[in-house]
């Protein structure tokens, strides 16, 4: 067992009550359940703490290519999940140019499906243990522990103290963990994004192909979830006009901005989506690669993960899948440290080198994701021909076109 106080409680003086814990996950997403469901399996107990208050488990869906199933496959969830979806076989990437269409198609390396959020969430969490999930627990602030002690101390908004021995961020983008490490906010650029899913009753017509449809600032991604589910994004990078956070606003405003440049399909299929799928996004976030090359990504017995650790763009489809990657080697690296642990001094000790060998593990995959994803969302949206230029050359070193960034194996767990 890496730590032996989880559960324990400690009377600081007064009212006031510290629980003290082993290992921390703030964040209760994707990457989040995944890092708890990973040490689960190791045999390691976490305490995983969710500021909703219930599973995040509503609308949209992800792609998860090849090395992420390998993940998954080490989770013990791969089988279940492979009943929800049907496999991608190709990319069908078209231009439109003004001399006419210009098209690719581009086959799938290992697998590809594309699943509903809500599928993956529930199934990760039903397979961790009852009570490991904490709801409608918002951190407030975060400070070391004593002196001489690596862990952490959470405080909640409503006067909770929680002590870690390991705190791991899986917060997202915003992460509270990753200002306590000391990571600059990141970035974001201004984009009008629609993504959701569709279902045809008796049917879609569109075979197990995604397409990619580039226009005049506008990008349009179209795949099978299953034989009557479609999952689709649309992208526009110069769209005019105001911004809006209400979806079916958004939606009408985009059908408009389509109207001439796409097929009726595509228009029928962004018309009628599932109400619940439904989720837009006015600005993209990322963390530069620069940030993620040279960031301090561990604080003693902290570290982030998934989106707090590297949070990109959508453009290759990686976030997902990187963020499974991040719990696996992070959940491996930590039952080393698990491995003869037999004092409280010298197991903060092994966690910090455990973080520190993970760290070091993740730091030149994450950056090369990091920086495909930056020059891909350059290109396709900047306007200067000196940085499309650039960023052509970096996506054609990195292989993006055909995929290389999914021929990955991060390991057994």
């Amino acid at each position: 067992m890496l730590v032996p106080f989880s559960g324990l409680q400690q009377q600081l003086g007064g009212d006031m009550e510290e629980e003290v814990h082993g290992i921390v996950i703030v964040g209760g997403g994707i990457c989040g359940l995944a890092t708890a469901l990973a040490l689960h399996r190791k045999g390691i107990p976490s305490l995983v703490l969710e500021k909703s208050e219930t599973l995040r488990a509503d609308g949209g869906s992800i792609g998860v290519h090849v090395n992420g199933w390998r993940v998954l496959e080490q989770l013990g969830i791969a089988s279940d999940l492979r009943e929800t979806a049907g496999v991608v076989t190709e990319f069908h990437d078209v231009w439109q140019q003004e001399q006419g269409n210009k098209s690719v198609v581009v086959p799938v390396r290992g697998e590809l499906r594309w699943l509903k959020r809500k599928d993956l969430i529930e199934t990760m969490a039903k397979n961790i243990p009852s009570g490991s999930i904490r709801f409608s627990c918002h951190i407030a602030a975060i400070r070391p522990a004593d002196p001489g002690n690596h862990g952490a101390v959470l405080t909640t908004l409503d006067g909770s103290i929680i002590r870690a021995k390991a705190l791991i961020g899986c917060d997202g983008s915003n992460s509270v963990v990753a200002k306590y490490l000391g990571l600059s906010p990141p970035k974001s650029t201004s984009r009008m994004l629609l993504r959701g899913y569709t279902r045809y009753p008796h049917g879609h017509p569109f075979g197990p192909y995604f397409l990619r449809l580039r226009g005049k600032g506008f990008f349009v991604g179209r795949s099978p979830m299953t034989d009557n589910l479609v999952n689709f994004f649309v992208a526009f990078w110069h769209p005019g006009g105001d911004a809006t956070k209400d979806a079916h606003a958004m939606k009408d405003f985009l059908l408009e901005k389509l109207k001439g440049q796409c097929s009726d399909e595509i228009l029928e299929m962004v018309r009628d989506p599932e109400p619940d799928s439904l989720i837009i996004l006015t600005k993209i976030w990322y963390r530069p690669p620069w940030q993620v090359m040279f960031g301090s990504f561990q604080r003693g017995t902290a570290t982030v993960a998934g989106d707090a650790m590297h949070v990109m763009g959508t453009y290759i489809g990686q976030g997902g899948s990187a963020g499974l990657e991040d719990a696996l080697v992070l959940a491996r690296s930590l039952s080393r440290a698990a491995a003869g642990s037999d004092g409280s001094e010298l197991c903060e000790k092994k966690i910090s080198a455990a973080i520190r060998d993970y760290v070091k593990e993740r730091r030149l995959r994450v950056v090369r994701l990091s920086l495909e994803s930056f020059a891909m969302g350059t290109l396709l949206a900047t306007k200067s021909l000196l940085a499309k230029l650039a960023s052509f050359a970096i996506v054609s070193l990195l292989g993006t076109g055909t995929l290389r960034h999914t021929n990955y194996d991060c390991g057994r767990l």
